[in-house]
């Protein structure tokens, strides 16, 4: 994570994160530079499913 704050019990743990990330990032690296961190972005995706 990139800014502390309290995790939630929707978070994607190390050993999840490790598996999506090579295909998460894909990009060329000639692209812009992200500005969130794409594992903060995964998270609240995984978030507004959980509530859904």
């Amino acid at each position: 994570m990139t800014k502390s704050r309290k995790p939630y019990p929707s978070d994607v743990s190390d050993d999840e994160w490790a598996l999506v990330a090579p295909y998460l990032t894909l990009l060329p690296e000639e692209n812009g530079q992200r500005v969130h961190a794409l594992r903060e972005v995964f998270n609240g995706l995984r978030y507004v499913c959980a509530i859904s």
